[in-house]
């Protein structure tokens, strides 16, 4: 766990694949993975798991959604062990990583011809705008900067709100609630709380997109698949979206940022070389591994992962900062090396539910970077004014301060 996490949780402890020291997974984590691979860990939610830490092993269990499913994984959720069926359908409606082939394809196939590189691409300028528009704001204002509050967070914040149809002016209170939602030190009953007042938000959204239906992503849903998805579906899926769009860019975005100012050497390739941007994003996106874990999933048969026996019915979840930092797939993986750009990574996940968003993070990281770096090209943190989140599903910062 981070000495700098802002808030003090004497009585939690993190699971082993959440655990790490600034930038680095935990030793016990790549212990586990060199040793016995496959071996029961107590999770967040309190429930024994195995954990898979092996980069071969990983993409196996995401490849393989008839024998690891997500529709099993998600309703053993803790958080959801006292709702009636009923509710359990309304709070998973629309949520890709919820459900399993044929719901999860045909769901995902209305949104994959949004999310395609061309699609992004038309994108482009108005994030270029963004990202220019917010440096103006930290140049104005003048150091020291909180990079997360100033830029990390706003520019992905502002994207997706517009990509979606979410008014910007609410950013704070999805933010709050995002915030909350994924702090893993709360108690189940206040992060359900909080998860159903993010669905009534989205509700709020649904209705005026079905009165009159934009430009935007929600807009377009209404338009084109309002026959064919309910009510719940499109809230549910706004705010898988609207979660997902700016949680893990902006943290990526704060947490990379960092990481280069502490390798300067890095940090200068990614400033001076517009044609070294693009594998430094994959590199980071591995090194980093800001989300710590797939979705859980439940074993629908007897199976087998590195020759560990998973008996039908138990709840497999894979380690991702483990799995990228695996020996076996890349040499030398403790090391920062952003001209190699790793792209058989697992940062995305991979298989089915390979994260339907990264053509548009990408494509945020490739503008963002090398704009706040040649911006400012004196940028330095502010030392020891950097606060990690340790206790959060998306790891990253809590604040950063930096000068110029």
């Amino acid at each position: 766990m981070s000495q700098s996490d802002t808030r003090t949780r004497a009585a939690i402890e993190l699971p082993v694949y959440m655990r790490r020291n600034e930038f680095e997974p935990v030793p016990e984590l790549a212990a586990l993975r060199d040793g016995p691979r496959v071996a029961r860990v107590r999770t967040a939610f309190g429930i024994d798991v195995w954990a898979v830490t092996r980069h071969e092993d990983v993409r196996t269990v995401l490849s393989d959604a008839t024998t690891f499913s997500n529709t099993l994984g998600l309703a053993r959720m803790a958080m959801m062990d006292d709702l009636s069926d009923e509710e359990r359908a309304r709070m998973r409606a629309g949520n890709l990583l919820a459900f399993d082939p044929p719901e999860h394809t045909r769901l995902r196939r209305m949104l994959t011809p949004e999310f395609t590189i061309r699609r992004m691409r038309r994108l482009e300028p108005r994030i270029r705008e963004i990202v220019d528009e917010h440096l103006d704001v930290m140049a104005a204002k003048g150091p020291p900067s909180d990079l997360v509050a100033d830029f990390a967070l706003p520019v992905p914040s502002l994207v997706i709100c517009e990509l979606l149809g979410v008014p910007y002016a609410d950013r704070d209170a999805f933010q709050r609630r995002t915030g909350l939602l994924l702090d893993m030190s709360l108690p189940m009953a206040e992060r359900r709380r909080v998860g159903l007042e993010s669905r009534e938000y989205m509700a709020t959204l649904v209705t005026r997109a079905q009165a009159d239906p934009g430009e935007d992503l929600l807009g377009m849903l209404v338009r084109e698949h309002g026959d064919d998805l309910s009510f719940d579906e499109l809230a549910g899926i706004a705010s898988l979206l609207l979660v997902a769009g700016h949680e893990t860019t902006s943290n990526m975005l704060g947490l990379g940022t960092l990481a280069l100012l502490r390798h300067p050497d890095q940090l200068a390739i990614v400033r001076d070389d517009p044609a070294a941007v693009e594998p430094a994003v994959e590199e980071l996106l591995r090194w980093l591994s800001i989300v710590h874990s797939g979705t859980m999933k439940t074993t629908t048969v007897d199976t087998e992962i590195g020759g560990v026996a998973i008996p039908k019915g138990d709840t497999v979840m894979c380690a991702l900062p483990a799995a990228n930092r695996d020996p076996a797939s890349i040499d030398d993986p403790e090391r920062l090396d952003v001209t190699r750009g790793a792209i058989g990574h697992l940062a995305f996940g991979h298989g089915i539910h390979h994260c339907l968003g990264a053509p548009l993070a990408r494509m945020e990281m490739r503008i963002a970077f090398p704009a706040l770096l040649r911006r400012f090209p004196t940028l330095a943190e502010v030392p020891g004014a950097a606060a990690f989140r340790s206790f959060h599903v998306v790891y990253g910062m809590a604040r950063m301060e930096v000068t110029w």
